[in-house]
């Protein structure tokens, strides 16, 4: 079986040699690294949202492991709703070095949010969100397929990826599987980080999932400015 810790590592691009600096100039740098050969970054999101058809790479490329990351973000924008600051800050420029969440929270590695089975859970909505706007179509999948199989992955996690990819995405699944508020905001948080709401299907998955998973507006609103001053 694979590491679904190490499987959102590759999803997020995390640790990519070659990149330095802030979370926004490493976000960069891999962001160029990954149009240049996807597989090579493993950044694997480049590869299922067809960077060679020109589409952004959205996957943040961060310092912290893939987990880490969603967590870090997650808790910045929780602290920040909780204290209630205005999202629009979180956007401001020259943003520091992300962090990891400090142990004792309910964010932090050691707890219930830092399992396998929710990194997991984390990568079916990353997939879930790459899809929301209908691209993955039978042609798509067999490109996508003939791709992971040069990634370098494990058999176990092309197949896993494969058949995420073939079968209707089980929303009720997903917002099931987070059951704590940290799961839930870290679930929003990995897919806002997957994708920019450019199109009425991705901002409508979206707002669907922030509704299913109970997150009040403003906290939605503080995870939306977080994960776009991360990106590029």
């Amino acid at each position: 079986m694979f590491d679904p810790k190490a499987l959102l590592d590759q999803f997020l691009g995390s640790n990519v040699p070659g990149t330095q600096g802030t979370v926004r100039d490493k976000a960069a740098q891999a962001t160029q690294m990954a149009k240049d050969n996807p597989l090579a970054t493993g950044a694997i999101l480049a590869v299922l949202l067809g960077t060679g058809t020109g589409r952004a790479v959205t996957g943040s490329a961060l310092k912290l492991g893939g987990m880490a990351a969603i967590a870090g973000l997650g808790y910045q924008a929780w602290k920040n709703y909780q204290t209630g600051k205005d999202p629009a800050a979180a956007e401001a420029p020259g943003e520091p070095e992300l962090l990891p969440p400090p142990q004792g929270t309910p964010f932090s590695p050691e707890g219930q949010a830092g399992s396998a089975d929710f990194a997991l859970s984390l990568v079916r909505v990353m997939i879930a969100a790459a899809r929301a706007d209908g691209h993955v179509d039978e042609a798509e999948r067999a490109r996508i397929q003939d791709k992971l199989a040069l990634s370098g992955l494990g058999q176990d996690a092309v197949d896993f990826l494969a058949d995420e990819l073939a079968k209707p995405v089980d929303m009720d699944a997903i917002v099931a599987s987070a059951s704590s508020e940290a799961q839930k905001v870290e679930m929003f948080t990995a897919a806002r980080l997957t994708i920019d709401p450019d199109t009425r299907a991705e901002r409508g998955f979206l707002d669907l999932l922030a509704g299913r998973l109970g997150l009040a507006d403003a906290l939605v609103d503080h995870i939306e400015a977080t994960v776009a001053a991360a990106k590029v």
